[in-house]
């Protein structure tokens, strides 16, 4: 399928919440009631500047509630301590975790908002003793100072990498742990699981090991490397403001969304069907 460019503001998201969740979701609101299936995940979860991201694609294929919990910038941090979701998780039929890059959570060399994931909040006297060079306070996101750490030393970056890859590994294992129902892991991205270092690729810092490693705990991994035809869509059938289009090139577009869509209504049905 082609998409021509919409073009235009970005899609009224009916931003909503859930319970006593002090996150923001994508709207429009959905009773959690009956059956469903719950989406936790980041920005291309919550489908910015999609008019019908995967969640909803999913829905319509399986014919079952799909309900969007997808919160923008989020890490794993947004979820594994919010009572409200988990209880939701927990009534769901299954549950579809986007995998979402170790960066954006807290961890033994610096916070997170605790909302707003992608914050940088302060750095820890490791971090600060490891590198004593830099001043912390001239940054705002995890990604930008991550990259700085990276480019003034490599070989003491080695160590924050591990640092996070540990800390989202164990992050991970306890948010599973929280869901009480089966709990489907989404690999959403341009590329297939390595274990090769990546200072710049999402999910960041996650390997095709540390996925393994989170195998035996759940009912599926679906490893979904965006197709070349989807990915020279580019920004095709996206709706944005001419200002945001260079946020909008570094998201999956629709084409994008239909194959998650089909690959998680595909390992959903099958999940589902034996478990009646």
């Amino acid at each position: 399928m082609t998409y021509d460019m919409t073009g235009g503001a970005a899609p009224d998201y009916l931003p909503c919440r859930y319970g006593a969740s002090r996150l923001v979701f994508r709207g429009p609101r959905r009773r959690l009631e009956g059956e469903y299936v719950a989406f936790f995940g980041g920005t291309e979860t919550f489908g910015k500047f999609i008019e019908t991201p995967f969640p909803a694609l999913t829905e319509e294929a399986l014919g079952l509630a799909c309900v969007n919990f997808g919160c923008v910038n989020a890490g794993v941090d947004a979820f594994v301590n919010d009572s409200a979701l988990l209880e939701a998780a927990g009534r769901a039929r299954a549950t579809v975790v986007q995998i979402m890059g170790a960066q954006n959570m807290s961890n033994r060399l610096y916070s997170v908002h605790p909302r707003r994931n992608d914050r940088f909040i302060n750095a820890s006297a490791m971090l600060k003793a490891v590198f004593r060079e830099v001043d912390f306070t001239e940054f705002h996101f995890t990604r930008h100072l991550l990259g700085e750490l990276a480019a003034i030393s490599p070989d003491r970056f080695r160590m924050v990498r591990e640092e996070l890859q540990a800390a989202w590994l164990a992050r991970m294992t306890l948010l599973i742990s929280r869901i009480k129902g089966p709990v489907v892991l989404l690999w959403l991205a341009d590329r297939a699981p390595s274990n090769e270092p990546d200072a710049e690729a999402d999910p960041l810092f996650v390997t095709a090991d540390m996925l393994e490693a989170l195998r035996p705990k759940v009912a599926a991994i679906v490893e979904l490397r965006a197709s070349a035809a989807a990915r020279t869509q580019g920004t095709a059938g996206m709706r944005f403001d001419p200002m945001e289009e260079a946020a909008a090139r570094e998201l999956p577009g629709p084409a994008v969304h239909d194959e998650a869509a089909l690959a998680i209504a595909c390992e959903l049905s099958g999940l589902l069907n034996r478990r009646h």
